[in-house]
């Protein structure tokens, strides 16, 4: 959209600051008028010894040409005094305006860092730059987040099409099994592609909030995630207040099935345990769910809720998952205006607490 340049602001108060000595110049002249000359008579007056006292009219012609002088000295002070205080005042917001045109050129690792006093500019200044961090942030983890995407989706592709082709160059295939590992490769792909989608939708917060209890949520992940704990000889045990929040259903029970989950197929065989506990506290809802398991370091806790992080090389081996679940859980809470901490247990395993604003 084209605009017409009018005034900059600078010529503005210039302008402000010029006009508004005129008025005060004005307004102090006619305060000595109305107090001060008003008690002169009007003509001279002569007094004994031949001397007289000017009248009023002879006061108004021997003061009229100095307040003009006066007006106009202010005029020209105003002029020159507000142009150079406006510069002044305004000279953060042109480092401002220049960091937002290097930002709109594609340059997000420029910071403005303005010195001074805490003020206006001075916070606008913080909170551009930290804008700018999280923009910047944010467009680097969707880059890594595609490229990482798309290696994980050429994959399975891959390998498919080399099933394809030894298929295809054997005279004798065998094709009950050649369909059994194509059935696999697929529902791997299909797996990864619903993971994306549901990680894409939870970061753009497309959804319709309403109350939800968490209580409820962490009893059905628990419910449906049941006959794979027993198969692995993992127990649940739950513990669950009532927690009333707001926010998506679907999307907190796939939050709390993820967390559930990976605290099974990250666990001790046929020895391990998942505690699941739903607190509701002042202004939060808590769901904690702590699993035993291998010993973590703190380094590689850290980075655990990053797309494709698919935890120790015995759960890689041994359960092929997208890498997405994590990831899924931080994108959810975040879009619920939550928090997410995951802390390593002393004897082994993982804790994980999910904090939600509690509904009023």
């Amino acid at each position: 959209m084209t605009r017409t340049r009018g005034p900059s602001v600078r010529l503005k108060f210039t302008l402000s600051y010029a006009a508004f000595l005129m008025v005060a110049g004005a307004l102090l002249l006619a305060v000595v008028w109305v107090f001060l000359l008003r008690y002169v008579p009007p003509e001279a007056v002569s007094i004994r010894g031949g001397g007289f006292v000017p009248g009023r009219g002879d006061l108004v012609r021997a003061f009229a040409p100095r307040v003009a002088w006066a007006l106009a000295f202010l005029l020209v002070f105003g002029l020159v005094g507000g142009w150079i205080l406006a510069g002044r005042m305004l000279r953060p917001l042109t480092h401002i305006t220049a960091a937002t045109r290097k930002a709109a050129g594609g340059s997000l690792s420029h910071r403005i860092e303005l010195d001074g006093p805490s003020d206006e500019f001075r916070e606008l200044a913080d909170s551009f730059d930290a804008m700018l961090a999280r923009l910047e942030a944010h467009i680097g983890e969707q880059q890594r987040f595609a490229a990482n995407a798309s290696h994980e989706l050429r994959t399975p592709l891959a390998v498919t099409q080399t099933l394809l082709e030894v298929a295809r160059s054997d005279p004798n295939p065998a094709v009950g099994e050649l369909l059994e590992r194509l059935h696999v490769v697929n529902a791997r792909a299909i797996d990864l592609t619903e993971a994306l989608l549901l990680l894409s939708r939870a970061d753009r917060g497309s959804f319709r909030r309403e109350p939800v209890d968490l209580s409820l949520v962490a009893e059905e992940a628990a419910e449906t995630l049941l006959p794979l704990a027993e198969k692995r000889g993992v127990t649940i045990q739950t513990a669950a207040d009532v927690a009333p929040t707001a926010g998506s259903y679907p999307l907190l029970l796939q939050m709390a099935t993820n967390l559930l989950h990976n605290g099974i197929v990250h666990n001790l065989p046929d020895q391990g345990t998942v505690e699941v506990s739903v607190a509701l506290g002042s202004e939060s809802v808590m769901l904690r769910v702590e699993n035993t398991g291998a010993i973590l370091a703190p380094q590689m806790v850290a980075t655990l809720t990053e797309p494709f992080q698919r935890g120790t090389a015995r759960v890689r081996a041994d359960h092929a998952g997208v890498g997405l679940g994590l990831a899924i859980v931080a994108s959810i809470v975040r879009a619920h205006g939550g928090s997410l901490d995951l802390s390593p247990r002393t004897g082994g395993g993982l804790c994980a607490t999910v904090r939600l604003p509690a509904a009023r």
